[in-house]
């Protein structure tokens, strides 16, 4: 891990003004490390103990790894920090990179861990934005009813995230290896084998690369965490961003062609490509360990063309506005929906 140079200690906790409330997007840098602590917030907001007679005018968010938790272990002063907001009324949200469970899964454990009850309504997981991609079914945005590849994750959990969340029609590369063994030369030799023979689910529609009219196709990308078999979901991910308008099996003839933007590259009504955060992006200007070898496939079978594809997490726009309304919602119910934060909805 890259050392980072400490600040000089200053109470951190207001960054953004909207109208009469204050919120802190704590988040947006990564030299901030000390929790404020309870005698701080008590004299910076001038709040005394107990009184919870009035709204704050102030919100707080939240990392999970390395500011409230190490590894599983809670940090002391995070426990006591939380206590005193729960106890005051003081919302609060928690905003990860990490993700791979379920919502109601991390709640349960995090209440445990943290001491204070954790709600769904008050924690953002990197992949917990995907949600609103299909909340209306009538908008061409949106994904509910498209046929979307789902990466990451133990086993297929991943799969039933994304059902829950309202995505109809989900599957992963598991699905497809059972149901076409081909699309992986290596599948006799992967040791997840019995592993994605498991988990697998009948496919929507069979692979049929004499007729494009009857064969898969898929119209989304989401890789929700980090895959356990990146050398399977590697090659379904590239075969599908190398194909004709997502059917799987069928190779578009733009590729490579320097006549069409990004010399072909993903212009052929691919499927988009979304990640749930930036962790998981295969293509960066500096490769690090984790990810040389995901850059290095795109780059190879392109030349460097640009990976074209939708980034969510932290420190992303979307990310921080999604967790805005989140917690404008929370702030909401608590107080029964009399104001919110941060002059939207």
């Amino acid at each position: 891990m890259d050392s980072v140079p400490r600040p000089q200690r200053q109470p951190p906790l207001i960054s953004k003004t909207y109208s009469s409330v204050e919120v802190r997007h704590p988040l947006e840098s990564s030299l901030i490390e000390d929790l404020p602590s309870c005698q701080q917030i008590s004299s910076i907001f001038n709040i005394s103990h107990g009184d919870i007679s009035r709204q704050p005018a102030f919100a707080f968010g939240f990392d999970i790894d390395g500011v409230l938790m190490r590894s599983t272990k809670p940090i002391p002063e995070a426990i006591e920090t939380l206590s005193y907001l729960y106890k005051n009324n003081i919302p609060f949200i928690l905003l990860t990179n990490g993700g791979g469970k379920h919502e109601n899964t991390r709640v349960m454990e995090l209440s445990m861990q943290l001491g204070v009850p954790i709600t769904e309504g008050n924690l953002v997981q990197s992949h917990t934005p995907f949600k609103q991609l299909v909340q209306d079914p009538d908008r061409p945005d949106s994904w509910m009813n498209k046929t979307i590849l789902v990466t990451g994750g133990d086993a297929d959990t991943c799969r039933h995230i994304a059902m829950d969340y309202g995505f109809k029609r989900v599957v992963t590369p598991g699905d497809i290896l059972v149901a076409y063994p081909s699309i992986w030369p290596y599948h006799q030799l992967n040791v997840f084998s019995d592993y994605h023979h498991s988990t697998s689910q009948r496919l929507p529609k069979p692979i049929d690369l004499m007729n494009s009219f009857k064969t898969l196709k898929i119209d989304a990308i989401f890789v929700f965490n980090n895959p356990r078999d990146w050398a399977l979901d590697s090659q379904v991910i590239l075969d599908l961003l190398m194909s004709r308008k997502g059917l799987l099996g069928i190779v578009s003839e733009k590729n490579g062609n320097s006549s069409f933007p990004n010399n072909g590259w993903q212009q052929d009504e691919q499927p988009k490509l979304f990640f749930s955060n930036s962790d998981l992006v295969w293509a960066r200007p500096h490769i690090t360990y984790r990810d040389w070898h995901k850059a290095g496939i795109w780059n190879a079978k392109t030349d460097g063309a640009v990976l074209e594809r939708i980034v969510f997490g932290k420190p992303r726009a979307a990310t921080f506005e999604y967790a805005e309304r989140a917690l404008n919602k929370h702030r909401a119910q608590m107080f029964r929906g009399s104001g919110h934060i941060g002059g939207k909805d």
